[in-house]
């Protein structure tokens, strides 16, 4: 026998229907294990063994946990065996008897408000979403030009001048993310970033208000052209679950 695993993800509703499944499992070798993020790699094997034992895919178990920006709630029985990764932070380490889901349904039914900053150079969408709903946004356009692959003087005056273009760029993504958030900022839970990571990581340089929610950022969404139909999708990535299953096989 082989243990194969399978990867999915699951909408709040979706996650919270599955949860209440496995609350009614009545199987006396389930046990709940909630990991938050951050743990020692060690420690993580330490528990993973106590209650999975000598599994032959620890290694990879282990692996998914310390990955998650969130952290990771094992649900293991001789017949099920489940890792579910969620949106937002687990905050304590408890190992449970039985399927216990509550703590993390209550924190999934939390309705959550989180800043949206998706940016590409060129393009951006702002947005506010409470649960998951988003309540406000703002998305547009401007001019960067591509990079100058020619040599000598005329390519350094180009340079200057997108790199230009490009603070410019930025300020003006700053300034709508101000408009969005700044009236917010103390309620604000969390904040996602869409695009790639330099760009995000000059945007948050040139911006003091993005800096601010460094504590608070969740992770980065995969976002290659940002609008407003990018925008309303992204809202529900942020709210999904990643869910490994585990499944005997001969």
């Amino acid at each position: 026998m082989v243990l194969v695993a399978n990867t999915y993800y699951l909408r709040r509703t979706r996650t919270l229907e599955f949860l209440d499944g496995l609350e009614k499992t009545d199987d006396s070798t389930a046990r709940t294990v909630y990991l938050p993020a951050g743990l020692p790699v060690s420690h993580i094997d330490d528990v993973l063994k106590s209650v999975a034992g000598e599994a032959a895919f620890a290694e990879e178990l282990t692996g998914l946990i310390t990955r998650s920006r969130t952290g990771g709630v094992l649900f293991w029985s001789s017949m099920q065996k489940y890792l579910i990764c969620p949106p937002f932070l687990l905050r304590e380490q408890v190992i449970y008897a039985g399927f216990v889901t509550e703590p993390l349904a209550k924190l999934l039914r939390v309705d959550y408000m989180i800043g949206l900053v998706l940016v590409h150079l060129g393009a951006y969408a702002v947005g506010l979403c409470q649960g998951e709903q988003l309540v406000t946004s703002k998305v547009g356009t401007g001019l960067v030009h591509g990079r100058h692959k020619k040599g000598g003087s005329s390519q350094q005056r180009f340079q200057r001048r997108r790199e230009k273009q490009v603070d410019e760029f930025l300020d003006r993504v700053c300034l709508h993310a101000r408009e969005q958030f700044e009236a917010q900022a103390k309620t604000i839970d969390y904040i996602v970033y869409g695009g790639p990571h330099q760009t995000i990581m000059q945007l948050q340089k040139r911006c003091p208000l993005l800096s601010s929610f460094a504590d608070r950022v969740l992770q980065t969404l995969d976002v290659t052209d940002p609008r407003q139909e990018t925008l309303e999708k992204a809202v529900g990535r942020i709210w999904s679950s990643r869910v490994t299953q585990w499944r005997e096989e001969v």
